[in-house]
């Protein structure tokens, strides 16, 4: 990989965090066990924590009722939360209207309950279009929204972190909670994908 600017080479992102992790650790700045610390809570977000509360939402009107009104809290009922997770709202897909996410500024989303943002989200040319042209942008995602449907972005910010509670899809009614996860992805949470219930393989 060649600097552009300066037409010098430049590592991997994993060789430079390397670097930087093992500078700061001679400075004495920061310990193994603050590294260690960090690991650990990036590897417990995860969007399987978001499907949970989707599914919970989808089968308890009760709790459906406190996502929608304070969705941090609702999140904390099922143990999510703690760093980065008191900022989160939640967005409701309807009939007509799909809600989609966005950090225009950088990558930032409901880290605990999404996980660590995909690649196309961090990209410039999603962070600056989905704003100008969403419908367009969703279609070059692999996601047509019908004309009749209106779309709706947000912009997270360091005070609010968005999740989209999608639409539940017709002919799970009878599913349990469980096997609803399955069709919830990182991509229904942002709002780029609609569930899809073929992708609930039953063994």
């Amino acid at each position: 990989m060649t600097d552009p600017h300066h037409n010098m080479p430049v590592a991997d992102a994993e060789v430079r965090a390397r670097a930087l992790r093992e500078a700061l650790e001679d400075k004495g700045l920061i310990s193994a066990e603050f590294i260690e610390k960090w690991k650990d809570t990036f590897d417990g977000w995860v969007p399987e924590n978001g499907a949970k509360i989707v599914a919970k939402a989808w089968t308890d009107p009760d709790y459906k009722e406190r996502l929608l009104n304070d969705a941090a809290s609702a999140a904390g009922e099922l143990g999510f939360g703690g760093v980065e997770g008191g900022f989160i709202t939640a967005l409701e897909n309807t009939k007509d209207l799909q809600n989609v996410i966005v950090c225009s500024l950088c990558s930032c989303t409901a880290w605990p309950i999404l996980g660590l943002p995909p690649e196309w989200y961090k990209s410039f040319e999603y962070r600056s279009r989905i704003v100008r042209e969403p419908r367009q942008v969703l279609s070059e995602l692999g996601f047509d929204v019908p004309q009749e449907i209106k779309i709706r972005v947000w912009d997270t910010t360091a005070e609010t972190r968005y999740m989209v509670l999608p639409l539940r899809p017709e002919g799970t009614e009878d599913w349990t909670a469980e096997r609803l996860e399955r069709i919830v992805t990182k991509e229904t949470l942002i709002g780029t994908a609609n569930p899809d219930p073929n992708s609930a393989i039953v063994s």
